[in-house]
């Protein structure tokens, strides 16, 4: 088989990570970052194995996508023993997944497709998989099939960097990471990463329903319509964010505040500051609710400048506020990759990223990159775009073509397998 030429045919694919698709998996960005990459493999035809910790009550090995994308649920009988999710138990979990993983990607995947003639591209994330990775690379090393597979190792964030080894990672495995901002971060542990860009899904692209986005901007009686979904963390930009509200009220502007944080004890910080300063707060519940139906509370709730939304928000319910507020407030001080700015701008969204410049986002063409923690910066680029309404317009056209391009099927084409192309020369890998 010749290099260089990665395939349906000729690959399969096997990511590692400790969050997945159950409810009991998903924490956080991490498990749908590995869900909808396996997915988008699959649906392009490639065999894709998903191994992460799954829900003890569910199959141990499951099919998805037309049966391409086989998802192993490991660590299980811990799980049983931890009900509350992926990280109860987490150290348990980490030793049992160091010491049975990696024979098993070897001797369920790896064999049978070298077997086949296949080459086999494993990919792991984050800070759990990497001694699982080094160990698969040990292993294959030691039964002559490590020219089989090309191994991966992945950072989303810097979350214990301090208990890797990054020597010995660089030594067995090639390190990418999801952004520019990322990369820089991690330079000064020795290592130089790829950069391949995160995703979404391409239906996320699609046009925002027009009638649902006017009845929300026409219903709403305010100048400006801003929206902020983060955890409450300060690294979040939540405090700048309140000031810029309150200082566009002060200005006379009629101001509704769409908010959803988390339950980080921040929160509290966050509504004083947004109390003294004048702003009133009303909290809303959309538990049960359906779209429309929660977009008739949340016009109920504008009296308040604030509303506080303290429910999950759906993808349908999330790109209508994305797609008619004059602000998404995605500012953060400290963003890897910034996966609620992108599916802003693909909702036909005004995304305001934070200090971390984005790799996604250019400034006032297709969003606003704030270079300051000042509210003041947010506030004037908001009073410029409410004065310019045609390049408005045209800013969030372009936020969408861009949004385009960040889709995993591009992704995958246009980032991830000619870089794989790349590194099988580098790498021997055949």
């Amino acid at each position: 088989m010749s290099q260089g030429v990665f395939s349906p045919k000729s690959t399969v694919f096997v990511v590692l990570s400790f969050e997945g698709p159950d409810s009991y998996s998903l924490a956080g960005g991490l498990g749908v970052r590995a869900s909808r990459l396996t997915e988008a493999l699959a649906l392009q035809g490639y065999e894709t194995h998903l191994f992460f910790i799954g829900d003890p009550g569910l199959e141990g090995l499951s099919r998805a996508c037309g049966g391409h994308c086989l998802q192993h649920r490991w660590c299980q009988w811990i799980s049983r023993y931890h009900p509350r999710g992926v990280y109860d138990g987490e150290e348990g979990k980490l030793n049992d997944y160091n010491d049975s993983l990696p024979f098993s990607v070897i001797e369920d995947v790896v064999r049978p497709a070298a077997a086949a003639g296949k080459r086999v591209v494993i990919m792991a994330e984050e800070w759990h998989t990497a001694e699982a990775i080094c160990r698969i690379s040990d292993l294959l090393s030691a039964q002559g099939l490590r020219d089989r597979a090309l191994l991966l190792w992945n950072a989303n964030n810097t979350y214990s960097f301090d208990r890797i080894d990054w020597t010995r990672l660089r030594e067995r495995s090639a390190i990418t990471t999801v952004s520019r901002y990322m990369r820089h971060l991690m330079k000064p542990y020795g290592v130089e990463p790829l950069v391949i860009h995160n995703g979404i899904q391409p239906e996320l692209t699609e046009p925002v329903d027009t009638a649902r986005r006017q009845g929300v901007a026409i219903g709403l009686d305010a100048d400006f319509i801003f929206f902020k979904m983060a955890r409450f963390d300060p690294a979040k930009g939540w405090l700048p964010a309140i000031e810029a509200v309150a200082r566009l009220k002060a200005l006379g502007y009629r101001i509704v505040f769409f908010l959803r944080g988390g339950i980080e004890p921040f929160g509290l910080e966050v509504f004083d500051r947004a109390q003294s300063m004048g702003l009133s707060i009303q909290d809303v519940n959309l538990n049960g609710f359906g779209l429309d139906d929660s977009l008739r509370e949340l016009l109920a709730a504008q009296s308040a400048d604030i509303v506080n939304i303290g429910s999950f928000i759906s993808h349908d319910l999330s790109r209508v506020l994305f797609a008619c507020s004059d602000a998404v407030l995605a500012n953060s001080a400290h963003e890897p990759f910034g996966l609620v700015g992108l599916e802003a701008m693909a909702s036909g969204g005004t995304a305001y990223v934070g200090m971390t410049g984005e790799d996604y986002a250019h400034d006032f063409e297709d969003s606003v990159v704030l270079e300051t923690s000042k509210s003041e910066e947010a506030v004037a680029s908001a009073l410029f775009l409410h004065e310019h309404r045609d390049f408005e317009h045209s800013l969030r056209e372009r936020a969408r073509s861009t949004a385009r391009d960040f889709t995993w099927d591009r992704i995958i084409q246009h980032k991830l397998l000619p870089k794989l192309e790349r590194l099988s020369w580098e790498r021997d890998v055949h």
